[in-house]
């Protein structure tokens, strides 16, 4: 796929943080965008967003070209409701449906050449999931893969880097709220940057539609990096089971 409609239309969302994002946009703008963070769940307030953002982009569903959907890793739980509610959207449409690494999104903010990102999700115990990404002359590259890394991994890892790093995501600011001192060459992302948008979810998803990477919705899954806590506790119990038989 050489290129894509301009006047094609995507649908996006995130829900891979506490932040429920959802938008309408085209290649050449954004239609229309809806982000909170508020106290109700994601099975809360997905769906209402999602009928909310298309009525602003004045948008009816049938006229979506494509469904793009944050792929975490992040909180197991949002990722679950949204990609569920992107596979349902896309294959009701019979219309491609795109992934974006959520890493990937906080990183796509900040596209000034030579840039270094470090987008920082809370996986929890102390841990994030954390990477680096830095924007090329050919765009955004991904220069760390994502793993799970403590506190004092990812200010070790930071300071090591030769150019001047601005870290996002629910952990980098839980990170200053915390009084962590960050590495003198880091700072933190403004507060409009710092979180997760479908706006940046539509952008990345583009450019993978323009390398011909849509989906069909059977085929795409989430990004974990690790077992969910629930996963964990119940193959602990099911040995603890088994050992007493």
């Amino acid at each position: 796929m050489a290129g894509i409609d301009e006047k094609m239309t995507i649908l996006a969302m995130d829900t891979a943080t506490i932040v429920s994002s959802v938008a309408v946009a085209t290649k050449e703008r954004v239609l229309a965008e809806l982000t909170a963070e508020t106290r109700f769940t994601h099975s809360e307030t997905l769906v209402v967003n999602i009928e909310e953002v298309l009525r602003l982009a004045d948008v009816k569903r049938e006229e979506l070209s494509a469904v793009a959907v944050s792929l975490g890793p992040g909180s197991f739980t949002g990722l679950r409701i949204g990609l569920a509610a992107a596979k349902a959207i896309a294959y009701a449409l019979s219309i491609p449906l795109v992934g974006v690494p959520t890493l990937e999104v906080l990183a796509a903010a900040f596209p000034s050449p030579g840039a270094v990102v470090a987008p920082l999700i809370d996986a929890q115990k102390g841990n994030a999931y954390f990477s680096l990404y830095r924007y090329t002359e050919r765009g955004l590259a991904c220069e760390k893969e994502v793993f799970v890394s403590s506190l004092q991994e990812i200010v070790e890892t930071i300071a090591e880097v030769k150019k001047p790093v601005t870290i996002a995501g629910d952990f980098a600011r839980k990170m200053v709220q915390r009084g962590v001192e960050l590495p003198g060459n880091a700072t933190l992302a403004p507060i409009t940057h710092i979180m997760p948008r479908a706006a940046l979810v539509a952008a990345r998803a583009i450019v993978l539609l323009e390398n011909g990477e849509g989906k069909s919705p059977m085929e795409l899954e989430p990004i974990y990096v690790r077992r969910s806590e629930a996963e964990v506790l119940w193959e602990k119990r099911h040995k603890e089971t088994e050992g007493k038989q």
